[in-house]
């Protein structure tokens, strides 16, 4: 017999699970099963829903759905821009080395290929040096790392 998950195994495998279930103060979450404050997609579009088409103020419908004002208007930007897909979170910060560029991990390569004994450290010198970048070391030896694992030196 296998497991079947629960909901909200399901939800935190899509990454929809609302880490605030009980900051949702809005009555239809609290009397009807079918909503449920553990589902972000759902929480999120019912808070935009409220304002379009229940008339009430961001303000108000923010509060009733555990999120700030700007909270509210991100939701509603990334909806207005992607549909639902754009309710479901999404990781915070840059998404990956936004300093390196290809240009700069081609150099990287070509200087580890001249002399294999250069460690990060010196790279990152290098790199400063030629392109006024300043990298972590251990920023370059997982880049490195992860070039040598998916891509050929490009000549």
């Amino acid at each position: 017999m296998t497991h079947q998950p629960s909901k909200a195994e399901r939800l935190q495998q899509q990454g929809a699970l609302n880490p605030r279930p009980e900051s949702v103060l809005n009555q239809l979450f609290k009397e009807d099963p079918f909503f449920d404050a553990r589902d972000l997609v759902q929480v999120r579009y019912e808070m935009l829903r409220l304002v379009e088409h229940e008339g009430k103020t961001v303000a108000e419908s923010a509060a009733a759905f555990g999120f700030s004002r700007p909270v509210f208007y991100r939701t509603k930007a990334a909806y207005e821009s992607e549909g639902l897909s754009g309710l479901l979170p999404r990781k915070r910060g840059p998404q990956g080395a936004h300093k390196l560029t290809p240009e700069l991990l081609v150099f990287l390569r070509q200087c580890q290929e001249e002399d294999s004994s250069l460690k990060s450290a010196a790279l990152a010198s290098l790199l400063e040096k030629r392109y006024q970048v300043r990298l972590h070391p251990r920023t370059i030896e997982r880049a490195l790392a992860k070039a040598k694992k998916n891509t050929p030196i490009e000549p």
